[in-house]
């Protein structure tokens, strides 16, 4: 069963969805791909992708917060994103400066706990700065966990995890003899947070780009066709009634 208290209006949503309560994802992580290609089908600016994009990130984590899943990761920028077009970049980093001003209010009335994962480094001290202020103001949320992954590479995370072992191990504090699985995830940025049960990604790509490469040891994956402005509640749905159909074993065999 989901962590999150469930109310009869997200029993009521999640029946009228096809959705059953106790096989819902504790955590859903999605790569949000297929702005730029949406925008050029269209004769648009890659831009232009990119700012209805918001649109569903909007809706993707409002739908969330009402069917009551517990943690919500979206992977926002890539380390490996750095090499686009710099106009596209800073078109980015603005965009994403004004949705961390926009969503306080909301992520203040729907309870959600703002979090993100990746390196700090590079990013301007403006994105910085609204990151902060949501974080320190959502700390005492007790609803959906909402974690962004800005700045973020999978690869990147388990070195910085490996780097943050070995200082353990010079300073004394840890024994090389005692560094275990739960060693290694508790050094990961996604520190306390479930793994995801379920990888979304859009755009038909079949890949995870570099994403939570350690969390998504077991995560059921599944992927759309449709490009990251055409989703919506409809197709979470969909993932969602995919998911619950799965049979989940974890490596054993399941001989009921």
């Amino acid at each position: 069963m989901p962590a999150i208290a469930l109310k009869p209006d997200t029993l009521q949503r999640l029946a009228a969805a096809g959705l059953d309560p106790a096989r819902l994802p504790r955590h859903i992580a999605v790569i949000m791909d297929g702005n730029g290609r949406w925008a050029q089908q269209r004769g648009l600016a890659r831009i232009e992708g990119h700012r209805l994009g918001v649109q569903s990130v909007r809706s993707t984590i409002e739908e969330c917060c009402r069917l009551g899943i517990e943690q919500l990761t979206l992977y926002c920028l890539s380390t490996e994103n750095w090499k686009r077009p710099q106009q596209e970049l800073d078109f980015l980093m603005d965009l994403l400066h004004m949705y961390l001003i926009a969503e306080r209010e909301e992520i203040m009335e729907q309870n959600i706990r703002f979090t993100t994962i990746g390196r700090r480094e590079g990013l301007p001290d403006q994105v910085l700065r609204e990151i902060d202020e949501n974080i320190r103001l959502s700390s005492k949320n007790s609803g959906m966990t909402l974690a962004l992954a800005i700045n973020y590479s999978g690869r990147a995370e388990l070195a910085d995890a490996v780097k943050g072992i070995a200082e353990e191990v010079r300073a004394g504090k840890l024994a090389p003899a005692n560094i275990d699985e739960t060693t290694l995830a508790d050094a990961l940025y996604t520190a306390g947070m479930p793994d995801p049960d379920l990888l979304i990604r859009t755009a038909g790509e079949m890949r995870v780009s570099n994403f939570l490469l350690w969390q998504i040891s077991y995560a059921e994956l599944w992927v759309t066709e449709k490009c990251w402005p055409d989703f919506d509640p409809a197709a979470l749905h969909e993932a969602l009634r995919d998911y619950a159909r799965r049979e989940r074993r974890f490596g054993g065999l399941n001989l009921a």
